[in-house]
């Protein structure tokens, strides 16, 4: 190694502070190493952050990430981690109009409560029917499967046999989702609900033959063995408030605004070069732990960069003076928003969503998915908000390809939210824009973050919220024992490019720890 002068010297660098890096960094710690974070803002925890967007209004938004399912209950107890959750009783909430009628499919509330719903919209039992097995398959998958994600990487044949259901493995992990929607349901509705949770994030189509679609559908039903989402008490914040406290109480030093400028390593040895306020500097470490895209990885190392990642969606903040009014007057809003609340994605809606944006132009039905996290957790809000019936809402937009924003951001940013807030008004009694909070400066209270805003703000690889495409969760070439190594041995990945990351986990930061420790 070359010759420099260290300001520390550290058993481990981490480099970046969001929650991936906090789990390795409180693991290691715990473990008895010596740990430093370093992260070039001015606070830690990345994309899972609580914040007040708006000026003068006491509401802590989860600006970015917003909710939980597959951060494994493992690693709140290990780490000891004053964090919790809370169910939503509604798992979702769809409206459409049928036979000039607004209505809307509600699933939750309990068995007969579901299967009523679909037999009030499809006109029979089938469906739901369907629903039940389908959704049984991929409990009993997830049942198998969530348990792997912390222990070394299975091999494809050790999977598919823990598995243990060859009709489940060709549904999830060899054919097209779409081809096992089209076998098993008829509604198109119903095919659509079904189909957005392999869209998120994730710009395909339905029949993609690359499977990135099942990649991410197979992310979305696993977590902690149900496959719920779940809502963050305290926001997003409080998760990587609680990651950080169990770091620094093990002895992790968390040191923000510095930015890692470049790893040297000969696979025993490294040095982290970076830049802060007071200048430059260098830290030595036995191991460095890159909690970044796997983009920011090779420019780190100076080594060949991988194909540029890019993300698809479309997130909106808002805070309501009050939840509006339904069109379909048989749902609770309350009840419809604090569920997912999906506007324009039916099969064949999101299907041509996908083909127009495709062929370079926004969606001009775009879908989205929208939740109230204040309905289920009203902590967020400070208590003369909640007495006067304030409440958030979040909206997760599909098919908007980084590409579509590069010619003219700004009008294409507000083209799209413009449309999007349009589909939605048409499920409304009222339009969503009357029932908007104004912040101190008399400006509606409503952001919107394309993934050009996400690669500005965060980093995000062509706003990518995963870093690049998911991975089946099984070895394959060069993936190491845990799927964080690199090509230098003392180099690991501990973000969301790592195999099985992706989403609000921890699993990357466990699994690179666990590398260090040699198990």
């Amino acid at each position: 190694m070359p010759a420099h002068d260290h300001l520390d010297r550290y058993d481990t660098v981490i480099v970046g502070g969001g929650h991936n890096g906090l789990v390795a960094a409180a693991y290691l710690a715990r473990a008895g190493r010596t740990v430093a974070v370093l992260e070039r803002l001015g606070a830690t925890g990345g994309a899972a952050v609580s914040t007040r967007p708006f000026p003068g209004v006491d509401a802590r938004l989860s600006r970015y990430s917003y909710l939980v399912s597959l951060l494994p209950k493992k690693i709140v107890r290990d780490l000891e981690l004053r964090f919790a959750t809370r169910t939503r009783t509604v798992s979702s909430y769809t409206p459409t109009v049928r036979d000039g009628r607004a209505t809307g499919l509600l699933v939750g509330g309990g068995r007969a409560r579901t299967r009523e719903a679909f037999a009030r919209l499809t006109g029979g039992e089938r469906e739901y029917a369907a629903w039940d097995r389908f959704y049984g398959t991929t409990r009993q998958v997830a049942e198998r499967v969530f348990p792997t994600l912390t222990e070394p990487l299975p091999t494809r044949d050790a999977l598919r046999e823990r598995v243990g259901d060859d009709a489940a493995w060709r549904l999830l992990f060899e054919q097209p989702i779409g081809v096992g929607i089209e076998e098993r349901f008829t509604d198109d509705l119903v095919r659509g609900v079904v189909l957005t949770d392999a869209l998120i994030g994730t710009f395909a189509d339905a029949h993609d033959p690359t499977l990135a679609q099942n990649r991410c559908f197979l992310y979305h039903v696993i977590g902690n063995g149900t496959g719920d989402w779940d809502v963050p008490v305290g926001g997003m914040g409080a998760l990587t408030d609680a990651l950080a406290a169990a770091a620094r109480a093990a002895g992790a030093h968390l040191i923000t605004g510095h930015e890692v400028t470049g790893i040297e390593t000969d696979g025993r040895a490294a040095e982290v070069s970076y830049r802060g306020d007071a200048g430059e500097g260098t830290v030595a470490a036995a191991h460095v732990l890159v909690n970044a895209s796997p983009e920011e990885l090779a420019r780190l190392l100076g080594d060949v960069p991988p194909t540029p990642a890019e993300g698809a969606q479309l997130k909106v903040n808002m805070l309501l003076e009050r939840l509006p009014r339904l069109k379909d007057t048989s749902v609770d809003p309350r009840e419809a928003f604090a569920a997912t609340f999906h506007v324009a994605e039916g099969y064949g809606e999101l299907a041509t969503a996908y083909a127009e944006a495709a062929a370079g132009t926004l969606p001009s039905v775009p879908p989205s998915e929208i939740y109230c996290h204040s309905l289920t957790d009203p902590t967020i809000l400070a208590p003369d908000l909640v007495e006067r019936g304030y409440q958030t809402l979040t909206l997760f937009g599909l098919h908007t390809p980084a590409r579509l924003f590069t010619a003219d951001h700004d009008r294409a940013r507000a083209d799209l939210l413009k449309a999007t807030l349009a589909q939605l008004n048409t499920h409304l009694a009222e339009p969503i824009e009357d029932c908007l909070a104004q912040d101190a400066d008399g400006r509606p209270c409503i952001e919107a973050k394309t993934p050009l805003d996400l690669e500005r703000d965060l980093r995000l690889p062509g706003g990518n919220i995963f870093h690049r495409e998911l991975s089946f969760p099984y070895a394959q070439e060069g993936t190491g024992r845990w799927g964080v190594e690199t090509a230098h041995p003392n180099v690991l990945l501990c973000g969301a490019g790592a195999v099985r990351g992706g989403g609000v986990s921890g699993i990357p930061g466990h699994n690179a720890a666990m590398a260090v420790l040699g198990h």
